[in-house]
């Protein structure tokens, strides 16, 4: 067995897992990723990268860059030109970013699930009643992104954003093993309500959610890093113009992207629990 294989088969037993990521002082470890991850220093940024590939199956032969100043760098690296082609069917809502395919389904009335019997309310989501009563019995996809995976996010479809709220909290694990074990996790966790129009009229709203070792997002059309040390307003509103396709910002590390569509829209075949899905594919459809 391999030092990758051991570890990996430690780390997966359940109980060690949720202690290992969760009973921990979740918001000053993630604080000190922050700070560590930018330190551009050659030793300190190839011990890090070297031990990254170790715990994971870092692949950073897509890379667009050979060589990075940091370990946040290497985090938020961008990918060689035409890899990631968004589907041109206008009727398509594509996958925002790469990550395996978590709960999805209906949503019924007001009710999402993070995992089978595990229910938590969109109003407890996004945190404003008039945006519930767009998505009521509307459709939900969750999108998890590894550590490993590409962390760059993009505009699924062409839309009008107007606006962003931060919703402080905190930064629990967002693996399967911790949506198995906290009740509301994503309802509890630091997060970001984008809220669009597509260019026919419905409404479709990304949450991401951050998590542990990542409550930083920045997005591009605010020119801003949203995160715990954000100050004052909470709520930004926007008038922005996006095409499918186009960087709306990246995850400091990895974490989740909720996507909520209206009633109108299924999803596309191959959509299911635990696929893994590339940035750009065919996610929803209108009916």
């Amino acid at each position: 067995m391999t030092v990758k294989a051991l570890i990996a088969s430690f780390t997966q037993q359940e109980d060690l897992n949720f202690l290992l990521t969760n009973r921990i002082p979740r918001a000053a470890l993630t604080r000190f990723m922050g700070w560590f991850s930018k330190i551009e220093n050659p030793l300190v940024r190839d011990f890090s990268i070297a031990l990254w590939k170790l715990f994971s199956d870092l692949d950073l032969s897509e890379a667009r860059k050979t060589h990075f100043t940091s370990l946040h760098d290497c985090f938020t690296r961008e990918l060689k030109p035409g890899l990631r082609p968004f589907d041109p069917d206008a009727a398509v809502v594509a996958s925002p970013s790469d990550g395996i395919v978590g709960a999805h389904g209906k949503i019924a009335d007001t009710e999402l699930f993070q995992v089978k019997g595990a229910p938590y309310s969109l109003l407890d989501l996004v945190g404003d009643s008039a945006l519930v009563e767009q998505h009521r019995n509307g459709s939900f996809v969750t999108l998890r992104l590894t550590s490993s995976m590409y962390h760059r996010f993009h505009a699924p479809y062409d839309a009008h954003i107007e606006r962003v709220t931060l919703i402080h909290g905190d930064v629990w694990n967002v693996n399967p093993i911790a949506l198995k074990r906290v009740e509301r996790l994503f309802c509890k966790n630091e997060r970001a309500v984008i809220r669009t129009h597509l260019s026919t009229g419905e409404a479709v709203t990304l949450v991401p959610v951050a998590a542990i070792l990542v409550a930083s997002i920045r997005l591009h059309f605010l020119d801003m890093v949203l995160n715990a040390q954000t100050r004052g307003p909470v709520n930004f509103p926007c008038d922005v113009n996006v095409t499918k396709g186009e960087e709306l910002g990246w995850f400091e590390h990895g974490s989740t992207i909720i996507i909520l569509a209206p009633g109108d829209f299924s999803f596309c075949d191959g959509i299911a629990e635990g696929t893994r899905i590339r940035a750009g594919q065919a996610l929803l459809r209108r009916k």
